[in-house]
């Protein structure tokens, strides 16, 4: 009997006819002889909703407290599938996360899974229940409630696949898969059959947010296979494994992009060691993740440093970063949230020259200035203006010809 991880997002749990309509899926797939453990997120827009309500207390928003609040959008959904299966006539049994034994640290908002405790999971399952587990959180070891970051449902789904050696983790989603690029924007986007766990998480990472970037990230540790698919269809999903051979077949496997970008650039800091240990310190001191980082070259012992954060940390950063400017002793610094990230992606760009190069003369075609360049060995990133950035994917995925991938 094989063990089935389930994960449904906000907008298959949105109603309750959508729950019906899950919890016959779910069903279906017990009557299968499949074990099912079911996550859920919160329903449809309940997180923000949580969000603006807490908003009307004050300016000032506690972490922990915020916590306990958005953990009860995904308790809800829970209880609600649960309820669904029980009046549909298949057991079941709804847990929060840490009654399910999901542990985690202490840096509430966006904590990570430090572990998992299965054990109630599997005595739950010896009963037959189908387990229906709110995603999202987890606890601390100090007790409290914690919450994953926004699609750390996803990630709660396969690291619990990975603990219970699952022998697939699904996502349901609103989209039937992982594309080649965001087909709202390139109407010719391909769905991809398989993608690997290497490109996945670069996807993921840049900004395709059909899957949550830890996820891929726990399904590549863990060797866990995830089938990406739609909640509102049977069409069979994308395939996210350790694909052989895949850089062989394509170049690039897809275009992402990712507005919540802000720059930074410090002027004429003093070239001596330890400057940029000070800078970077005290934004991860902060929680604040720096993506890309460039560094000018130096005149008169001195250069200027440019790097990019997500905007919602804009608020954070911007303190840090002004009393760092008179610390380090540099002339000023600018700041601008109208810039966006595009990239591709592809296991190919390893073994062949001329990607980046055929990127950049795309995106000149179409009179696009690059402000920022970042690369590793299966991507290439560049920071545009905000304003160009449809043209930038539309362009990159004709140029590499991702409409005619098979």
């Amino acid at each position: 009997m094989a063990l089935i991880v389930s994960k449904f997002g906000g907008s298959s749990v949105a109603s309750i006819e959508k729950i019906k309509s899950i919890a016959l899926r779910v069903k279906e797939m017990r009557k299968q002889g499949d074990n099912v453990v079911v996550v859920v997120s919160a329903m449809g827009d309940t997180t923000d909703d949580l969000i603006k309500l807490a908003k009307g207390t004050g300016n000032e928003l506690c972490y922990r407290e915020m916590d306990m609040l958005l953990a009860t959008g995904e308790q809800q959904s829970a209880a609600l599938l649960a309820l669904t299966l029980k009046n549909m006539g298949c057991d079941a049994i709804s847990l929060t996360g840490w009654q399910a034994g999901i542990n985690s640290d202490a840096a509430h908002s966006k904590a990570k899974i430090s572990g998992i405790d299965n054990q109630r999971i599997i005595k739950e399952i010896e009963t037959g229940n189908v387990v229906v587990i709110a995603g999202f959180q987890g606890i601390s070891p100090q007790g409290d409630i914690t919450t994953l970051g926004r699609g750390g449902s996803d990630t709660s789904a396969v690291a619990l696949a990975a603990s219970l050696e699952a022998e697939r983790c699904m996502i349901f989603t609103d989209v039937d898969g992982v594309f080649t690029a965001d087909p709202r924007i390139v109407a010719e986007a391909q769905k991809l059959s398989q993608v690997s766990y290497e490109e996945m998480l670069e996807l993921a990472s840049l900004g395709a947010v059909v899957l949550q970037p830890r996820a891929a990230e726990f399904a590549m540790l863990y060797n866990v296979d995830v089938e990406v698919r739609s909640s509102f269809n049977s069409h069979p999903g994308t395939i996210i494994t350790e694909v052989g051979n895949m850089e062989k077949q394509r170049i690039v496997t897809g275009v992402a992009h990712d507005l919540n970008c802000a720059k930074f650039a410090l002027f004429d800091v003093p070239d001596q060691p330890g400057i940029a240990k000070s800078l970077f310190k005290a934004l991860a001191e902060n929680d604040i993740n720096v993506d890309m980082v460039i560094q000018s070259a130096m005149r008169d012992n001195r250069n200027d440093i440019a790097f990019t954060i997500w905007k919602s940390d804009l608020p954070k950063a911007l303190p840090v970063v002004r009393e760092l400017v008179d610390k380090i002793s540099a002339s000023g610094m600018s700041c601008g949230e109208d810039v966006a990230k595009v990239s591709i992606v592809g296991a190919g760009m390893q073994s062949n020259p001329g990607v980046a190069a055929a990127m950049f003369e795309a995106l000149a075609d179409e009179g696009i200035n690059i402000h920022m360049i970042s690369t590793s060995e299966i991507k290439v990133s560049c920071i545009i203006d905000e304003s160009e950035i449809e043209t930038a994917v539309r362009a990159l995925h004709k140029k590499f010809e991702l409409d005619k991938m098979e």
